[in-house]
Formats: structure tokens, sequence, C-alpha cells
């Protein structure tokens, strides 16, 4: 008795499903990225306009004066899906509790000079308060926006700062045994310290603002851009001279500062690239933004650095510089 095993090679009917079918064609295979990517949004057989703003359908272009023949031209180049996302966060979270774990072990907080603990809670707690607004707005993105390619990495980058929200309050409740009494003491200087006003002010004001794409551009470009730049990456150099060591437990953000950076420019560029029009509109709504934002960290920039806002405005410079390789006139 013999027992003889075959193959049979089985070529697919089709190499993926219908709406990608169409846009690339159907002897194409595509990736998963582009499976959960394009046309998922709907388009038609809406029922009603919504009450809250029968001006417009559930998903509707016209919610930003921007102009886009197709709004799944702006893809993620990090093709960012749920599955990939997540395998991307659970690693760099791996990695933020290794950094947490290294400071517990070595009582890292713990020896911080009094002087050390004022800076971290005067100038990094705080922030939880801008990652919560951030949160606010990239959500508000999401569910005006149009295109999947552009909402659905709106909603992660939401995520993000809400997990980074989530870290500075790890730094804090390390540094007051958690009680929560450095929390309090940020929200405190939040909403009076007069160092964090501006920010705050510019924060706020971006939460009325109706055109999710130029409040794409406002919380990306100028925010990130500015805000960010300035306490995780300048103040904090300032303070490892100082010997404050938070560097490595803010890793997370100096990571995901350059990704999101990586994205958020490629929409931006593609956005503007449509059409002189839409270069004017996104080129205005940047240098209004970026403005604002260096004028609003001028005086934490002088508090934290005690520099007369000079970081701000370098960061400012930066960030013009960054908008003009996008094609942007500023």
């Amino acid at each position: 008795m013999s027992v003889q095993i075959k193959t049979i090679e089985y070529e697919p009917k089709r190499q993926t499903f219908g709406h990608v079918a169409r846009r690339l064609g159907a002897d194409k295979p595509a990736s998963r990225y582009l499976e959960a990517t394009l046309d998922v949004q709907p388009t038609v057989n809406f029922h009603y306009k919504p009450q809250w703003e029968p001006e417009f359908w559930h998903f509707d272009a016209r919610k930003t004066a921007v102009v886009m023949e197709d709004w799944y031209k702006p893809l993620d180049p990090r093709q960012f899906y749920y599955a990939t996302y997540n395998i991307a966060r659970a690693n760099m979270n791996q990695s933020v509790e290794r950094s947490f774990a290294f400071a517990d072990e070595r009582g890292l907080i713990a020896k911080l000079s009094d002087d050390a603990r004022s800076q971290i809670e005067h100038g990094l707690l705080p922030l939880r308060h801008l990652h919560w607004g951030a949160n606010m707005n990239m959500t508000e993105i999401c569910q005006r926006g149009y295109g999947t390619a552009v909402t659905a990495p709106c909603i992660f980058s939401a995520m993000d700062h809400l997990g980074m929200a989530q870290i500075v309050s790890r730094i804090g409740l390390a540094l007051d045994g958690q009680t929560g009494v450095s929390l309090d003491m940020a929200k405190e200087t939040w909403l009076n310290n007069p160092a964090w006003q501006g920010v705050r002010k510019l924060i706020e004001d971006s939460f009325v603002e109706r055109d999710w794409f130029q409040l794409f551009v406002a919380q990306t470009l100028a925010v990130n851009g500015v805000i960010l730049d300035l306490v995780y990456k300048h103040a904090d150099a300032a303070w490892q001279e100082a010997g404050v060591t938070v560097a490595m437990l803010t890793e997370f953000m100096t990571d995901w500062r350059a990704e999101e950076s990586r994205w958020s420019d490629s929409v931006i560029k593609t956005v503007a690239a449509e059409s002189p029009e839409n270069k004017a509109l996104v080129s205005q709504w940047a240098k209004l933004w970026i403005d604002r934002a260096v004028e609003a960290a001028k005086p934490l920039s002088a508090s934290l650095l005690g520099d007369n806002g000079a970081v701000a405005e370098a960061a400012g410079e930066a960030t013009r510089k960054r908008a003009l390789s996008l094609g942007l006139a500023l």
C-alpha cells in the first residue's frame, strides 16, 4: 500500500474586495491597510440630515473649505489600520513600562531635588491637559472629516494623546507617592499660572474651529510643532543638563512626534498640492496658527528656560521651515 500526497494550487477568483478592485484593478492583490481604508466611508443612502447641522449630510466634504477630487489621496505612509496601529503602540508601551520599572528600581524619582520636582510639576505635568485638548481636537476631526484615509489615523492620534496624558499623569503620581497631589497642583497651574494661559487659550480657542482641516493644520502643525517641541525637546534637554531625569520617561513622546509628523505632513502636503486655492488656504491657516502658537508659547518658554521667549521663537521658525518644505507659502 502506498500513499501519494499531491498539492493542488488554486488560483483565487479575485485578489481583493470589490471596492478596492475598482481602484487598483481586479487582478492586483491589496495590502490589509488598503482593504481597511479605501472607500470604507459611506457616501450614499443616508435617511435624513442630522438635526444638529441640517445644512450637511453626516459625511460631507463641504465641512472644510479645501476641496479634493479624491479624499483618499492623502494615505497614511505608516499604513496604520487597527491591527498595525495596536501592534506599534503595544511595542512603544513596553518601552515605557521598562523605563518606569528602571526608574522605580533605582529610586530615580525619589532622589530628585526639590528644585527638580518643582520644574517637573510646573513645566511638564500641566501638559496632561494640553494632551486632553489635543485628544478632543483629533476626535472632532475624525467625526467631521471626510474619507477614511484621513479620519482613521485621526482617531489613532486622539488615542495617542490620551496615552501621553496618562504617561504624564503617571510621572506626577510617581512624584507624590500615588496621592494625586501633584496632579491637583498641575491643574491649578494650567488654570491660573500666567506662564500657561497663552497655551490654554490657544487650545481652548481651537475647540470652536468648525473647519476640520483648518483644525488639523492648527493641531498637527502649530500646537504639536511649537508647544510640544518646546517642552519635550528644548525644556527636556535643559532639565537633563540640570540633572533632572525625565527624558527616559517621556521617550514615547519623542518617538511619537517624529512618527506622527511623517503622517500629518504627508496629508498637508497632498491637500495643498491639489490646487492653487488649497495651497493658499492651507498656507493662510498655517501662518495664522503657527504665529498664534509662538505668541502663546513665549511666556511658557520664558518661565521654563529663562530665555525671554527665544526658544519659542526658535520652535516657531523650525515649524515655518517645515511648512515651507510641504509646499506652503508663508
